[in-house]
């Protein structure tokens, strides 16, 4: 079996003085449409480039809509702490494992309920961290 290579185009979003999202292929010279949003205007271009370009129905479409830069930074800004956010996610659930393992184990031997409580969990959260500890995950 021979795999076709997907075709990647960029998309350029710009909004308009009336509103409109203008959106154009680059590198497809006179592919280009509008919509009232940007989900619009992308369901548009995938129509236009049906004109030009023979694999829009399976191309992959890279997009770049274009902000303001006060809006651009506020993406970048909440991008950013989301992706931190998400580490630390990864961080707090190892450290409940660490320590339901210790709580429930040992010489402790707590009861999920009492775990539960001191970490500010629910039981049933806690069972289930003690359940992939005894499966090993």
């Amino acid at each position: 079996m021979v795999e076709e290579a997907v075709k990647t185009y960029r998309v350029a979003y710009e909004r308009d003085e009336s509103g409109w999202w203008v959106a154009s292929v680059r590198g497809v010279r006179g592919c280009h449409t509008q919509g009232r949003t940007v989900d619009e205007a992308r369901r548009r271009i995938v129509e236009a480039m049906e004109l030009f370009v023979a694999d829009a129905r399976t191309a992959k479409i890279v997009d770049d809509v274009k902000l303001p830069t006060r809006a651009a930074q506020a993406v970048r800004a909440y991008a950013t702490l989301r992706r931190k956010a998400a580490q630390e996610d990864r961080r707090a659930a190892i450290a409940a494992r660490r320590a339901v393992r210790m709580l429930r184990g040992g010489q402790l031997k707590m009861s999920a309920r009492d775990a539960a409580r001191l970490l500010g969990l629910s039981h049933q959260r806690v069972h289930q961290l003690t359940q992939a500890e005894a499966e090993g995950r």
